[in-house]
């Protein structure tokens, strides 16, 4: 049967509940949103004279809980007027509602009877083949659909998003005892397909994969941290991103979270769990006990492991439980990974050190592989599945099954049993059997050790995708120290940034154009396009930087004549060049999307023109490109102005968009033109599909052009107005109006006596004219040093 997805009706409209509402509602999805009805007025209420009948006290909680919702940050919507495809009611009133969704999804506070008795209100109105799933997070599935119909029971499981539902991929589904087939493979490929999401099917289980394991793994951290000695600090530099986690490492995240989240789940896996091997470890240290006494519970409640107080941040003591200044940490051992840019290189360095670095992972992996090991077949019956939950889930670069494979197999048992730990039965037949890893590639897939089979099998759901990890090295055909050229197949390149956080210099503009020539002898289209992080953060501000401090002008000059010349060849090459963007991306990395035939962007992107913060204005084609987009948009002369100070705005408040879909309201995507993934790990497919569309619809390399209509005198004035009056206000230092009045210079056209038609490369080159300038300017240099050294812009 085939089943859509048109309306979903969420109840609980906590955190949770209004986070999936948002996150369907980004997907186009209409949602109905309901909570149940106050019991008591407030004074305001009162005062006002309303009653409890009054459909908007029946209505306060959920309109409360999601308008707190779409006022926090990071928001959980793409664009603000998403928000319009949610509407919200509450359960005494509006439940026969839900009658007309196709998914009914329950999120309502952590108790089965509550739980139960939502579903028996459900049952009486939902229509028969509705999906109906609980959002629980460690409540058993089998309990919940006890006594409800054969319909619903079949139609019924579990589907865990995690916290915030927008940011975090994993989305695990729990089938129940009678959950048809068809309903887990329908919400597998939903979540992929539609949702973006990792699906990981899961077992009944207590906690079920992702957060078994990563309790599991800050439960122990809190155990090592008392048994080693070491402060908060300490454990927070050693599971960062040195190993490939989240900045916030161990105890921040835990104060972001929330402790008694922890807490409840912890306790969840220590009672229901009594045959765990680690059992006892799930039981909650004395100071989290205190902590909670305290309500200590992390941001929530404004301390928690860190405080802080004015500016400064506190760290607890964890003997003395008091708040003291932060220290800071730093190990031998970590100074050996800093010229390895790849956190899964690191783990072979770490485990070998001879400090207390070196002992705290030995100590903490060996427990970790020792637990994953014996969690199979219990939790999962397969490897990556673990793998793919922990970094869906918790944001780590790499599962606990990839790091024991990047150390060695037989390295991480040596580790283990030196801390008297033995790996599960299954990894020693594994190696008996011939097979040295968990996992292998060939052919361009990656494959998983089965267990009953002892044979390497092909990891599922693979089809839709492009891993470049899987072909960096066998589709490779050109590379330089800044990037990889890989054919995908097809007659389409793909360009593979390598440079570090795929800054843009001299190397990479170099494979652009190599890229591009191979493209245009052999090929038929070019996809730009990585699975870093981040796409781009920009130019490399370094080389601009030393250049300008040598007075190397003639150099620089050229090096941004390149740069612009670069992005005109994606332009105007000879075959279609699709840009394939997410995370950040900055500078050069945006004005590279503005020059593409066509921008695959994924959801996650968060785009900018940010050159204002070190003192320049964007010089590989951006400011020129943007003044065109206003000249396209121009009608009538008393719009015109306008027009152009919106695109002017953009460059000058470098403003970054929180979201793939907000950097269209910023003109830097282009509605009918540019289109947006929700699933990144789809994107590299995707921007390949449309570069073959326009391909095979027989692409035409474009005309450059001549007739870029600038306003001249009429606009320079107006903007020279605007930042005299900034400055005047203090609204902006005297070097951030130079900046600004350069760029309006640009984007005017020069001083010009009236409106003219100009080419691209008149305005391309005001804009390198500009940018030079700017470098010769001592606060410009001072922001660029700044920028290097700090990694924050400096205003001066």
């Amino acid at each position: 049967m085939k089943r859509t997805i048109k309306k979903v009706a969420v109840i609980g409209s906590g955190i949770m509940g209004s986070g999936i509402a948002c996150h369907f509602a980004n997907i186009g999805v209409e949602v109905l949103l309901l909570d149940i009805v106050p019991r008591e007025l407030t004074e305001v209420e009162a005062k006002k004279g309303l009653t409890l009948e009054s459909k908007i006290v029946r209505n306060r909680l959920v309109n409360e809980h999601l308008a707190n919702s779409l006022k926090s940050k990071p928001s959980p919507i793409y664009s603000q007027q998403f928000a319009s495809r949610i509407t919200t009611g509450n359960t005494s009133d509006d439940m026969a509602k839900i009658a007309t969704a196709d998914w009914i999804i329950e999120v309502v506070v952590e108790r089965l009877d509550i739980k139960k008795m939502v579903f028996e209100q459900i049952e009486k109105f939902r229509k028969p083949g509705t999906l109906v799933t609980s959002n629980t997070s460690g409540i058993p599935i089998h309990f919940m659909s006890e006594g409800r119909s054969e319909d619903f029971q079949k139609h019924f499981c579990g589907t865990h998003f995690f916290n915030p539902a927008r940011y975090l991929k994993l989305f695990e589904i729990i089938p129940g005892p009678q959950t048809a087939t068809e309903v887990l493979d329908f919400l597998t490929d939903y979540g992929s397909r539609f949702l973006g999401k990792t699906s990981v099917v899961a077992k009944d289980t207590p906690a079920f994969i992702g957060n078994r394991i990563g309790i599991y793994g800050i439960q122990s951290l809190f155990h090592l941290v008392k048994e080693m000695g070491l402060t908060i600090e300490e454990v927070d530099k050693l599971t960062g991103p040195v190993i490939g986690r989240p900045k916030s490492a161990t105890f921040r995240t835990v104060d972001v979270v929330g402790l008694d989240t922890l807490v409840h789940v912890a306790n969840g896996i220590y009672e229901n769990c009594p045959t765990d091997e680690q059992h006892d470890l799930f039981k909650l240290p004395d100071f989290v006990n205190k902590m909670m006494e305290n309500k200590w519970l992390g941001s929530k409640t404004g301390q928690g492991f860190y405080k802080k107080v004015d500016k400064d941040i506190l760290s607890l003591d964890l003997d003395t439980l008091e708040y003291r200044p932060a220290k800071k940490a730093s190990f031998a051992t970590l100074e050996l990974t800093k010229t390895i840019d790849k956190p899964i290189d690191r783990f072979k360095v770490l485990v070998k050190g001879k400090d207390k670095a070196g002992e705290f992972y030995r100590k903490s992996f060996a427990g970790m592989f020792a637990y994953v090991s014996n969690r199979i077949p219990e939790i999962s019956d397969e490897v990556y599945k673990i793998d793919d939950a922990m970094k869906a889930g918790f944001g780590w670069e790499n599962g606990p099954f990839e790091i024991w494979d990047a150390i060695g197999v037989e390295k991480g048992i040596e580790i283990m049993k030196a801390e008297g730990l033995e790996p599960a039965a299954w990894v020693t037949e594994m190696l008996a059997s011939g097979s040295s890893s968990f996992y292998s590639v060939k052919e361009g897939a990656t494959f998983f050790y089965n267990i009953p089979t002892k044979s390497q099998n092909k990891v599922p759901g693979q089809d839709a995708f492009i891993i470049l990890n899987n072909i960096r090295e066998s589709k490779k055909i050109w590379s330089n120290s800044g990037a990889i050229i890989q054919d995908l197949g097809d007659g389409i390149l793909n360009l593979e940034f390598q440079s570090k956080m795929n800054t843009i210099g001299g190397d990479v503009l170099q494979a652009i154009n190599k890229a591009i020539d191979l493209s245009e002898k052999e090929y038929q289209g070019l996809v730009i396009g990585n699975q870093a992080a981040n796409f781009s953060v920009g130019a490399n501000i370094g080389m601009i930087f030393m250049m300008a401090v040598e007075q190397e002008y003639d150099e620089l000059n050229m090096a941004i004549k390149m740069f612009q010349d670069t992005m005109m060849r994606v332009r105007y090459s000879g075959i279609p060049v699709v840009v394939a963007p997410h995370g950040m991306t900055f500078g050069g990395g945006c004005e590279m999307s503005l020059h593409a035939d066509k921008v695959v962007a994924a959801a996650e992107t968060y785009m900018g023109l940010v050159e204002f913060g070190v003192g320049v204005i964007p010089g590989g084609g951006g400011s020129k490109e943007l003044a065109m987009r206003a000249s396209d948009l121009f009608h009538k002369n008393d719009v015109e102005l306008n027009v152009l100070q919106e695109y002017f705005l953009t460059i000058a408040m470098a403003k970054v968009s929180t979201s793939g879909y907000e950097a269209f309201d910023t003109g830097l995507l282009q509605k009918g033109k540019d289109i947006i993934v929700v699933n990144k790990d789809r994107q590299i497919a995707e921007a390949k599909k449309h570069a073959l569309l326009m391909a095979e619809a027989g692409y035409t390399q474009p005309i450059r052009r001549t007739d870029v209509k600038v306003l001249g005198k009429q606009a320079l004035g107006m903007f020279l107005v605007g930042t005299d009056q900034m400055e005047a206000g203090k609204y902006i230092s005297e070097h951030d109006k130079k900046i600004a009045n350069k760029l309006a210079y640009v984007m005017a056209g020069g001083d010009l006596s009236e409106p003219t038609l100009v080419s691209e490369q008149y305005l391309l080159d005001l804009e390198r004219e500009a940018f030079l300038s700017l470098c010769t300017e001592r606060k410009t240099l001072e922001r660029i040093q700044f920028m290097l050294t700090k990694g924050k812009p400096l205003r001066n």
